[in-house]
C-alpha cells in the first residue's frame, strides 16, 4: 500500500512538474510520508522514475486477457479502446507526456526507456499490420504506417490535455487508422494489378 502510494504521487508529481523539478520530498509529501520513507521503498529518484514507467504499462494492460496485448486487427481496436480509456486518466497521460518529452534531453534517465517504448510499439503495429494485409506490403511501408500511427497517438494526447473538450481522442485515432488502411488496401491492389507503390 505504501509502494503503491509512492507511484501515485510520483506520477502526479512528474506529471506537473516533469523529472528533472521534481524533488523526492515533494514526492513524499504528496504521499503522506517522509523522505526516507521514499527512499526506503525505491532508493533513488531514478529508480523512482522507472518504477512510475512500469506502473504506467501495468495500468494499460490490467484489464487484458492474460495482460499482454491481442494481434493483428484486434491490437489496431485495443489502440482505440486505450486512447478511449485515456480520457478517463489525465493524470497518467499527462505523466506519459511529460516523460516522454523530457526524454528527448541529454542524459535523462527515461531515455533508454521511450527510445525502447517506441521501438516496441512500431514492431507490434508492423506485426498487425502484416497481419491485416496477409504480408501482401514490404516492411519498409509497415513501419512507415505505424510511425504516422504512433505520431497521432501521441499528438492528440497533447491536445487533448490542452483543450479536453475540443479534441476526441478515439474517433481521431480510429479515422487515422482506417484511413491507413485504406491506403495500404490501394497499395495492395496496386500492387496485384502491377503497379508497385513503395514510398
Amino acid at each position: 500500500m505504501r509502494r503503491e502510494a509512492i507511484l501515485r504521487a510520483a506520477t502526479a508529481v512528474f506529471a506537473t512538474r516533469g523529472y528533472n523539478s521534481a524533488s523526492l520530498v515533494e514526492i513524499a509529501e504528496e504521499a503522506g510520508m517522509t523522505h526516507s520513507g521514499v527512499i526506503h521503498h525505491f532508493g533513488s529518484k531514478e529508480q523512482l522514475l522507472v518504477a512510475v514507467l512500469a506502473y504506467r504499462d501495468d495500468a494499460d494492460v490490467v484489464s487484458l486477457e492474460d495482460h499482454t496485448a491481442p494481434k493483428g486487427a484486434a491490437f489496431l481496436e485495443h489502440l482505440v479502446r486505450t486512447a478511449e480509456q485515456n480520457t478517463r486518466r489525465a493524470g497518467i497521460v499527462q505523466g506519459y507526456t511529460v516523460l516522454s518529452a523530457e526524454s528527448v534531453t541529454e542524459g535523462h534517465p527515461a531515455q533508454g526507456y521511450f527510445r525502447d517504448r517506441f521501438a516496441g510499439l512500431r514492431i507490434m503495429l508492423v506485426d498487425a499490420l502484416r497481419v491485416v494485409t496477409e504480408g501482401e506490403l514490404p516492411d519498409e511501408v509497415l513501419d512507415r504506417t505505424a510511425s504516422a500511427i504512433i505520431a497521432t497517438m501521441d499528438g492528440l494526447q497533447v491536445q487533448w490535455l490542452l483543450d479536453p473538450e475540443a479534441v476526441d481522442m478515439p474517433t481521431s485515432l480510429r479515422l487515422t487508422i482506417e484511413g491507413a488502411l485504406r491506403e495500404l488496401e490501394a497499395r495492395r491492389a496496386g500492387l496485384r494489378g502491377g503497379t508497385a507503390v513503395t514510398r
